[in-house]
């Protein structure tokens, strides 16, 4: 593949010896269903030797997993393993609602009987995949002449909604989690204010997870269907019960068959636009903003691209910085568990 997606991110491996050799495991760890990678690193290269998915609550312990995996894939001992998890990471334990199980890097080291664990930010992981990303992998939707010289933000929804940054030190990016989807959502017109009062109803706090990820974009289309009052098909109602939502909004919304979806995507998109101008601003990411994730994956090429541009920029004193930000829209289903393996590969 011809990679021309690149940014300058920092390697943890410049203080490692160029002739290394190990094997390790990379993890992707979700609440439905987990993936498990088998790596070799030599030198520079690094090769995958085998990957695995698993349904999540089938197992009692990420322990037991890794154990099956090995199994599965005669894999006799390896060095490290480096555990992208959807939460928090705090001295090296993760407790998050989107997976079953506590986390510990010390607990995992002695239960696995292996030197090195890290746990990382699935979305901090993801950050380094995208020193290896070809044409096919990303849309340009606002380009610049420069090169970049400043943060970066990424915003991807998803299951949850996650948000991370890039720091720019001058020289090199550093990625960085955040837990911003979790901030308070806030309305700004009469009709937002309704939506506002129908998810507090339903979660009290209302957050933007509530608002842009999958249970989110759902969300919306209820609250149109329901306090909107614009019509449902009998059809339509039947698709969204057997069949996984968004992948109805994106098949439904390519054949223009409901207004209620092209509404949904339309106050999706909005909303969409708005959390990644709160996100550039509160990073100060004039390098790039990118939108990357599940949802944006399937739905975005429905979304009216000179509109979310227009929405992007509203700010009360600040478009001058706003409008000169490249946009990029990344697509890679395998980008947590691809970066996870390239920090596992370079860090010491």
């Amino acid at each position: 593949m011809n990679f021309v997606f690149n940014f300058p991110l920092y390697s943890p491996s410049k203080n490692e010896s160029a002739d290394a050799k190990f094997n390790f495991l990379a993890a992707d760890l979700k609440s439905e269903k987990s993936m498990l990678a088998h790596y070799r690193r030599e030198g520079e290269n690094l090769e995958i030797l085998g990957e695995q998915g698993y349904y999540t609550k089938n197992f009692t312990s990420l322990s037991e997993m890794v154990r099956h995996f090995m199994r599965e894939n005669n894999i006799e001992s390896f060095e490290k393993f480096v555990i992208a998890v959807p939460g928090p990471v705090i001295k090296g334990i993760c407790k998050t609602p989107n997976l079953p199980w506590l986390l510990n890097s010390e607990n995992l080291k002695s239960a696995l009987e292996i030197p090195k664990v890290y746990l990382i930010n699935d979305l901090e992981a993801m950050s380094y995949s995208f020193t290896q990303l070809g044409s096919d992998k990303f849309e340009i939707l606002v380009t610049s002449d420069d090169k970049v010289r400043g943060n970066v933000a990424i915003l991807a929804p998803g299951s949850g909604l996650g948000e991370a940054g890039m720091f720019w030190n001058g020289e090199y990016l550093h990625p960085f989690a955040t837990e911003g989807g979790h901030t308070e959502f806030s309305p700004r017109n009469d009709l937002e204010v309704e939506f506002y009062h129908f998810l507090n109803k339903i979660y009290g706090i209302v957050s933007w997870e509530n608002v842009l990820s999958k249970k989110g974009i759902y969300n919306i289309y209820r609250f149109l269907r329901d306090v909107g009052r614009h019509q449902e098909d009998p059809w339509l109602a039947e698709k969204i019960q057997n069949e996984d939502f968004v992948n109805v909004i994106q098949e439904v919304g390519h054949e223009k068959k409901s207004r209620l979806v092209n509404l949904t995507i339309e106050m999706y998109g909005e909303f969409l636009a708005r959390e990644a101008n709160n996100l550039v601003l509160k990073l100060k990411a004039i390098g790039a903003l990118i939108i990357t994730g599940e949802i944006p994956a399937k739905i975005f090429e429905l979304i009216n691209n000179e509109k979310f541009y227009k929405d992007f920029k509203i700010s009360d004193r600040m478009e001058h910085l706003l409008k000169d930000i490249p946009i990029y829209i990344i697509r890679n289903e395998k980008g947590i568990i691809e970066g996870a393996a390239q920090y596992g590969a370079f860090i010491e």
